[in-house]
Formats: C-alpha cells, structure tokens, sequence
C-alpha cells in the first residue's frame, strides 16, 4: 500500500506534467493534470486510444466540479448529494476550463469525485482536477489492481499507488444531464433504480447518443482471449464440444455452475455485486494462463449486474481488424 511520501510524490509528478497510476473503488486510473493539454495528450499516447474519446475529471468533491461546468442543475445536485464521493459521473456542459484534449471536442465534460480514500487525498493536495481513464492499453480489460497496471504500461507510468483491489470492479455509471432529460450512458456501479429513486423519475438507459463517452464503443473491456457468452444451461455443452475440437478452453461463471471435466475454469460469487468485483482480475488471469476461448456466464439479478453484462458484451463483440471473429 502506499504511503504519505509516494503520495507526496505523486502530486509532484502531476505538476510537473506526468502521469500516475491512480487507484479508484471503481478501477485504477491513467491520471494527469486535466488542465495540462501535453499531459493530457500523454495519457491517449501511453494507452493507444483515439483522441477523439473523451476523458472523465476527477475531482476532491461536489464543489471542485463546478469550475469544469458552466451548469449545475438541481439534478446536478440531487445526485451529487446522494452518490458522490462514489462511482457515478455527470455529463454537464463545459466549462471553459475543460479543454477539448479532455472532451474529445465535445461541448460536454464528464465529472465525477471518486470515493477511494487514497485518490481524494491525491486530489486534495494536488488542488485541481485530474483526467484519468482506465489504467490499461485501449480497449484492454480495466486494471483492478496496482500489479495489473504494472503490468500493462510498465515504464511509461513512473509512479502507481497502490490502494488495494478496487471496491467496486467495473467502471463508474455515467449520467447524462446535458439535454434536461437524464439517461445513463454508460451501466455502472449506480443502478437506474438508485437514480431514479433519488430523482423521483424514470432514468433510462440510453444505448445510442450524440453525447461521447468513455467505454462507449462496440467493443471493449476485451482480453487477448475470445469471449462468448452462453447460458448455464448450455456452458457444459459447449465447453465439453470446444476441448473435444482441442480449443484450449475456460468457464468463466457464478459458484453455482459446473463445468465438464478438462476444462479450465474460474468461479466467481453468485451475488453481482461479488461477480463485478472479481471479474476483470478473473479475465485476465484467464488470459495469463493461455486459454483460447472464456465461455462466460453472466451473473443473475438487477442492480451492478447490469454493467456487468454491459462490459460482457463488449468483450465479447467482433473485435476491429481480427475479420468479425
């Protein structure tokens, strides 16, 4: 874990226009200072990831997020107060201060105050607001732990803090409360229920929009190894057809579910909540240990469960260049 001086550190780093690996309860981070446009531009080149793909600011609290807004609705502040510090962030439109490095251009910025112990007091003492997508290469499985960040951008990130697995496990719910009608762009540790319970409407989850968001794209969140999604019912089936074709082959699925005999495979807990939490270590310890194909069963019930099913899907979508396989 880390301590007062890798903190102090990390605030030294960021001013001087460098990247650090920042933990989150939701995943870890690529942090730097949001208004510092080469530093900015230096998370897009370390990760591969298109420059039109906007960034989220992360900030100490709900009063630090006005200076990227230049609107704060009561929705704004309905959600705030309910769920911040934590993993929901508010599309609103922007702020002078937002560059467009941050928003890919957009007239919109995405906010949020994480609620990891660790980055609020990077964020208290750096004084300002730090853009930080996924610690990981673009459109690779989030980082839930500092070793994985390591892992993945090694040297190019001088300094990760290390604040323990994430929380949380799947990226925030994203908000969209630009147009006066509230949607969820991106399914998270929020639920639409949570929100509309708070907001006194109907929150819908919004598949297509003019508004660009981070993880919005087809596919994402994937491993080396293909992904296919199957049903409990028929995981033993399939499993058992793909090791007889000699595919190297895993079950990726809640406690509950067996899995035939030569089969690889990693179980995780049948609540969602634990699913979500365990998921992307699960993934890429899969991948570590070489198998073909993850046959994944997706958890049951409402709540986190649907980001997870969202981030699923992405893995599991045709990937770009790999011929719709």
């Amino acid at each position: 874990m880390s301590n007062g001086s890798e903190l102090q550190h990390a605030v030294e780093i960021l001013r001087s226009g460098g990247v650090v690996g920042l933990p989150t309860e939701t995943v870890y981070g690529l942090a730097a200072d949001a208004t510092n446009e080469l530093a900015v531009r230096r998370i897009f080149a370390i990760k591969g990831r298109p420059s039109d793909h906007p960034l989220i600011i992360h900030v100490a609290d709900a009063q630090a997020a006005h200076a990227w807004v230049r609107a704060w609705p009561a929705e704004a502040e309905a959600l705030a107060r309910a769920f911040w510090p934590g993993p929901l962030t508010l599309v609103l439109p922007r702020s002078p201060l937002a560059p467009d490095a941050v928003t890919g251009g957009q007239d919109t910025v995405a906010v949020r105050v994480p609620g990891h112990p660790l980055a609020r007091a990077l964020l208290s003492a750096l004084g300002g607001g730090v853009a930080a997508p996924s610690a990981n290469r673009f459109g690779g499985v989030s980082p839930t732990t500092a070793a994985h960040v390591r892992a993945d951008l090694g040297a190019e990130v001088p300094l990760v803090l290390d604040g323990g697995p994430c929380a949380v496990g799947v990226e925030s719910t994203i908000v969209d409360l630009s147009s006066g009608e509230p949607a969820v762009l991106r399914p998270g540790g929020i639920s639409p229920e949570q929100l509309s319970a708070v907001l006194g409407r109907t929150v819908p989850v919004r598949q297509a929009s003019s508004v660009r968001v981070s993880g919005s794209l087809a596919s994402h969140y994937a491993p080396r190894a293909g992904v296919e999604l199957v049903s409990a019912d028929a995981v033993r089936r399939r499993a058992a057809a793909l090791r007889d074709a000699g595919v190297k082959v895993a079950g990726l699925a809640p406690d509950s579910v067996a899995l035939p005999a030569g089969v690889g495979r990693h179980f995780l807990p049948d609540d969602p909540a634990g699913y979500a939490r365990g998921l992307y270590a699960a993934l890429r310890d899969l991948d570590a240990a070489g198998f073909e194909r993850i046959l994944v069963v997706e958890p049951e019930g409402g709540g986190v469960a649907l980001a997870v099913k969202d981030r699923l899907k992405r893995a599991a979508a045709p990937r770009p260049g790999a011929g719709g396989g």
